[in-house]
């Protein structure tokens, strides 16, 4: 096992790996619950329900991408383990989900079409899109793209990450609310009900435990923060964690009756590109390249960030094993849209699994085994609540942030593409928009600073790429 995953070789042991593993799952836990919630607009009781979408087909939805999601992540995640041999989870992507709701569940009710024909046009795209991931990754030019990237960018996008995940985490566990005049808050605690208050103290509580045990250099303080903040939280709450059974076999039935069947019906792909909530072989061709292009600089984003956390990085600042971590990414989600769920990433968790020690691909078999078992205890992921999960979230920011200052300030053709890759990730809630916003300013300072070079092409087709994304596709 040593020699297979160079456990030694990377200066780790196996009860690092353990631990980094665990960390990662239950980091990205929430996935198991959210993902379906997303794709299915949040099932039978969910807002699309409510305004009058068939409750029983969305019920079968969420129950479909639930099993998908996990087989999904398990897949993906031991492709990592076993393939790229790297401590990186995958799962479906957040954001990814909500737009194939928009586009294909949500989409399809708008449009008078049935919300399961829309989930299954969906995962024709989805399929479609892997294929084209795939042929990128085996031929080298997924790397490639990677390695053409300015140094500014390179060095902000960990840093840009860490904020996103650290947003997310604040998000998570409520410390940030919503505010309908300055859009974000601080979580009101003077005036506030108790069950808002009492997760985002948890929270607060977690990531101060968090960075004392790791003053005090603690081996694994974060899955011991984690694990301290799942505790406070219940008591806090007056609650025991509650593991309900019951929905498991409905859950297999649905997803062997509607899920992984689907993608191999005539009428999921004549709906994929003819139907009204589609509207067009045009719009079919965009929405493929627009899940390519996000799915390849999220994974991107996640593998610079999570390799320059690890110290796994080349000579020129690349992560090590790309080509294979993306080869990896793409058979996922080949994989997912096959078993009908949404695209599958490189998770942004999985930093909070390096920080706590993992380096090689046996941590993330610890992590896809986690998803295994929750297969069959449905509420397991449940029991580490958000709250307890967002301060390893807000602590790998904490980390990550310090590539930034690797950024040469005084060059603004450096500066400026850096700083708004850095801000436009956290303030999009996007990885990729951060990277593509990122990509064009850069381009555009070179230009028109008489800075514009050879090794530039591969950026500028980036940033055009990006540009039109962002004409064409509301996201």
């Amino acid at each position: 096992m040593d020699k297979f995953f160079g456990i030694s070789e990377r200066n780790s042991t196996v009860r690092a790996e353990i631990i980094g593993g665990l960390t990662t799952f239950f980091a990205m836990a929430y996935i198991v619950f959210v993902n379906p919630n997303q794709v299915a607009a949040e099932g039978a009781t969910g807002w699309l329900a409510e305004l009058g979408a068939d409750s029983a087909a969305l019920g079968q939805i969420w129950n479909a991408v639930y099993i998908a999601s996990i087989l999904a992540a398990v897949i993906g995640t031991l492709m990592m383990a076993l393939y790229a041999k790297l401590p990186f989870a995958q799962a479906c992507g957040m954001g990814l989900n909500a737009f194939f709701c928009t586009c294909f569940v949500s989409g399809a009710f708008f449009a008078g079409e049935d919300v399961i024909t829309g989930y299954h046009s969906g995962m024709v795209i989805i399929f479609l899109a892997g294929i084209v991931f795939l042929i990128l990754s085996v031929t080298g030019a997924r790397q490639y793209i990677a390695k053409s990237m300015p140094e500014c960018l390179k060095k902000s996008i960990p840093a840009g990450i860490g904020l996103f995940i650290a947003f997310i985490g604040l998000q998570n566990a409520g410390v940030i609310q919503a505010n309908q005049y300055t859009l974000v808050q601080f979580v009101d605690i003077h005036g506030g009900e108790w069950k808002t208050i009492a997760p985002a103290l948890t929270a607060l509580i977690g990531i101060l435990v968090i960075a004392i045990l790791g003053k005090y250099k603690v081996k694994g303080n974060i899955i011991l923060g984690i694990i301290i903040s799942t505790v406070v939280y219940y008591v806090f709450m007056g609650t025991v964690p509650n593991m309900d059974m019951s929905h498991i076999g409905r859950s297999f039935k649905d997803f062997g009756d509607i899920g992984v069947t689907g993608l191999f019906g005539a009428e999921a792909w004549k709906a994929a590109f003819s139907s009204k909530h589609i509207g067009s072989v045009f719009n079919a061709i965009v929405l493929i390249i627009t899940f390519c292009l996000v799915d390849m600089f999220d994974t991107i984003g996640t593998l610079y960030g999570t390799s320059a956390q690890a110290g796994m990085i080349d000579e020129n600042g690349d992560p090590i094993n790309v080509n294979q971590a993306m080869t990896s990414d793409s058979v996922a989600t080949v994989a997912g849209s096959v078993l009908g769920t949404s695209t599958c990433t490189t998770f942004v968790e999985s930093a909070a699994g390096v920080a706590a020690g993992a380096r090689t691909g046996l941590a993330s078999v610890v992590t896809a085994a986690c998803f295994v078992v929750c297969l069959f205890l449905t509420p397991l992921a449940s029991i580490i609540p958000s709250a307890a999960t967002a301060p390893a979230l807000i602590y790998v920011g904490v980390l990550m942030l310090k590539n930034f200052s690797l950024v040469d300030m005084d060059d603004l053709r450096s500066a400026v593409p850096a700083f708004l890759t850095l801000f436009m990730m956290p303030m999009t809630y996007s990885i990729a928009n951060g990277i593509g916003i990122g990509a064009i300013a850069y381009v555009i300072i070179s230009l028109f600073t008489g800075n514009y070079r050879k090794k530039d092409i591969m950026v500028t087709i980036i940033a055009v790429l990006f540009a039109a994304k962002f004409v064409l596709v509301t996201m």
